[in-house]
């Protein structure tokens, strides 16, 4: 029953990779510009133009196009650069590490801090921790994570020193590097997530806790640090990891602003360069491998919220 699950799950997905391959190429029919005027410049000739279209295959129908880029995507094959000449997916794969471990990191803290702020308001309601958790959850959803951005660079890097600005060093040259470069970073993507999780768990926490189980562990004499800790938590983390799936495609894709802010080489700063200079083939590669990242993680979430859940069907 389970293995039908999966095939049913994986037949959702097929027909959405569909659309976002047809999506994600509109891309070069959506943002305004000639790619070949681009690399030319405005003194290009008409002809020198029609040519180096025609090399591109930009004068052929934009189904064969689509037909073309799709049939080379699936063998792995995302083009050129229009500008630097470099594979697509080298440049991709190469950038692709940094964004994941910025959004990774990103997802701990917001975790972390999600539950340390919900449980805190539960052991303690309508106090002054649980209306600062409140206040905390609401401020880190209104909050825009490029003025954030901003503000954190100010205090911590121009006024203290403590942290750099910009720039990224990957964990596995230097632990404490890593840190250091990917803490202001993290927090502006992780704040948002941090509220979301803050009111979920929240919100799920008091649900469970009125429960008939609970009661019965409350009149063993248990204490209610230990009764969420064993109880309430394993129930109620559940919608959290929903949540969570949702989040990593939201920070993924907020890493298009926050590396920008931040000067860090990933995927998302790839893609801004790619706008800026119109280079097609390298922003459709980009866009792709994000969207098709977000569809697998929402997969296995779909599946992992099924497997910890054996109240949920097989349907």
């Amino acid at each position: 029953m389970f293995l039908t699950f999966l095939l049913r799950r994986l037949m959702y997905v097929i027909p959405m990779l569909i659309v976002t391959t047809l999506i994600v190429f509109s891309l070069i029919l959506i943002i305004p510009g000639d790619p070949a005027l681009a690399l030319l410049g405005d003194n290009a000739t008409e002809d020198k133009l029609a040519l180096l279209r025609s090399q591109l295959g930009l004068d052929q129908p934009v189904l064969i196009q689509y037909w073309n880029w799709l049939t080379n995507a699936v063998q792995g094959d995302l083009g050129r650069s229009l500008f630097t000449g470099e594979i697509v997916s080298e440049a991709v794969s190469s950038r692709l590490g940094v964004t994941f471990q910025l959004v990774l990191a990103s997802i701990i803290f917001s975790f972390v801090f999600g539950m340390i702020f919900a449980i805190a308001s539960v052991i303690k309601p309508n106090s002054w921790v649980d209306y600062m958790a409140r206040f905390i959850g609401t401020l880190g959803t209104a909050i825009p994570n490029f003025w954030l951005a901003m503000l954190l660079i100010v205090f911590f890097s121009v006024n203290l020193g403590w942290l750099p600005a910009t720039g990224f060093i990957s964990i596995s040259e230097s632990p404490v590097g890593f840190f250091q470069s990917v803490i202001l970073p993290a927090i502006c993507l992780g704040a948002f997530g941090a509220a979301q999780i803050t009111r979920q768990l929240r919100s799920s926490l008091l649900e469970v806790l009125e429960s008939d189980y609970i009661r019965t562990a409350y009149s063993k004499g248990l204490l209610i640090g230990p009764i969420i800790w064993k109880h309430g938590l394993r129930n109620s983390l559940l919608p959290v990891i929903t949540t969570t799936g949702l989040l990593f495609g939201n920070m993924l894709g907020a890493t298009v602003v926050i590396e920008t802010v931040f000067a860090i080489p990933g995927m998302g700063q790839l893609a801004v360069n790619s706008i800026l200079q119109r280079d097609f083939p390298m922003l459709q590669g980009v866009v792709l491998v994000m969207v098709v990242l977000v569809l697998v993680i929402n997969f296995v979430t779909d599946v992992l919220y099924s497997v910890l859940d054996p109240r949920i069907e097989y349907k």
